[in-house]
């Protein structure tokens, strides 16, 4: 096991080890948020021909030899063959219209005087050079390259591409399976009842489930709950590994006498990758990988430290595991409003919520502002936040800073 100084290098070793799942056929309608298994490659030429970029005049070049008017001889319209060009005349042409052979260029509308059957060139048209405002076949693609690569994530955008080049269907790897184990005595639903004082809700049950159903290449398997017992605990990772990809563990990740899942990972053939981050909150996060390429992520059990950890570090690990390319994270930059706060020699995750007119006289618009929290129990301050910012070891400030949104 490995000391990591940032988290990015962390997740980055973890992933060496995880492998991507099997692939499968699934239709268009289907795909968003999936990720492709193969390359999407392209039926026909793009554009499919020579087409217009301006509503105008399909011209010869030879046309502004002419002094006096030169007729409209027809017209070229979208979905719809050309005419053939006449000599001595053109004809008007709509964006996006095949041009006809024999067309040099097309003269924008707004560079023409027009009359009812013929047209006057002013003087800036004149300036036309060939191929002006003519968009070529196969100047977006030719026929075969590829439009979309495998390893990437499917999007309303990304589906516009397939259906234009006649993919109806695409390979996609499988989802990742992912079953959830929380732990503690302290911990239940209570969804009919009020807990008594020294019993919690399952908050992060509700936290880590919801984040999980909410990405398309995952498929959600199971929660199991477990009190502080080493062997149920055992019992319940070897099914949760039997019939997933991935497990996520909360609680029982520390060095207390009943932190019990540093202990029984080894057990089942899992190389522990890192145990404890330098980050605030959740430094006991442990993260392991099984023979066969399987996760394991342990996260802290207050809410605040298992929430931020299961955003910053299951989200780009299932992101691997999914079969994406791009699958680090690119986290945008923000300032941080009202930033006064020490250093600290660790990455602090700092919550954040929205700021209204947090415009200050020469300085850029800070864009959050963080939450006021009480410590990574507090419930009400995750609630109220949009996500959490990322401070380096001994910085402070208002940044910029990544942002990491829920």
């Amino acid at each position: 096991m490995t000391d990591f100084n940032h988290p990015n290098r962390a997740i980055d070793a973890l992933a060496e080890r995880l492998l991507r799942r099997e692939t499968h056929q699934l239709e268009s309608d289907q795909l968003v948020g999936r990720v492709l298994a193969s390359d999407v490659l392209a039926d026909r030429d793009s554009p499919a021909a020579d087409v217009s970029a301006m509503d105008g005049y399909a011209i010869r070049l030879s046309d502004f030899g002419s002094r006096s008017a030169v007729p409209i001889a027809g017209e070229c319209v979208a979905g719809e063959a050309p005419p053939p060009m006449i000599p001595n005349a053109v004809l008007r042409i709509f964006t996006g219209a095949v041009v006809p052979d024999g067309c040099e260029a097309v003269v924008k509308r707004e560079d023409t005087i027009e009359h009812e059957h013929s047209i006057e060139f002013l003087s800036s048209a004149r300036n036309a050079s060939p191929g002006e405002h003519i968009r070529r076949a196969g100047e977006n693609a030719k026929t075969n390259d590829c439009v979309l690569a495998a390893g990437s994530l499917v999007t309303p955008a990304s589906i516009a591409t397939m259906v234009n080049f006649g993919s109806y269907s695409a390979n996609v790897f499988d989802q990742v399976r992912v079953s959830l184990i929380t732990t503690g005595n302290e911990v239940d639903r209570f969804e009919q009842e009020s807990p008594r004082p020294w019993q919690l809700r399952n908050s992060n049950a509700a936290a880590i489930e919801s984040m999980l159903r909410s990405i398309a290449s995952v498929r959600f398997i199971d929660h199991h709950h477990c009190r502080d017992d080493r062997f149920s605990l055992a019992e319940s990772l070897e099914k949760c590994l039997s019939e997933s990809d991935a497990v996520f563990l909360t609680g029982g990740v520390s060095q207390g006498d009943y932190d019990y899942v540093p202990k029984i990972i080894p057990g089942f053939g899992a190389e522990i990758v890192f145990h404890g981050l330098p980050i605030r909150p959740g430094k006991p996060i442990l993260g392991a990988a099984t023979r066969a390429g399987k996760l394991i992520l342990g996260l802290p059990g207050n809410p605040v430290s298992a929430t931020v950890g299961a955003r910053r570090f299951a989200r780009p690990l299932l992101a691997k595991m999914s079969g994406q390319n791009d699958w680090r994270e690119h986290p945008p930059q923000v300032r941080l409003h009202d930033s006064a706060s020490k250093s600290l020699p660790l990455h602090v995750m700092r919550l954040v919520r929205h700021v209204e007119n947090s415009f200050e006289q020469g300085k850029e618009n800070a864009v959050v502002a963080a939450v006021p929290s009480l410590g990574s129990g507090d419930l009400v301050s995750l609630g109220q936040s949009i996500g959490f910012v990322e401070i380096p070891p001994g910085h402070s400030g208002e940044g910029p800073w990544p942002f990491f949104a829920w």
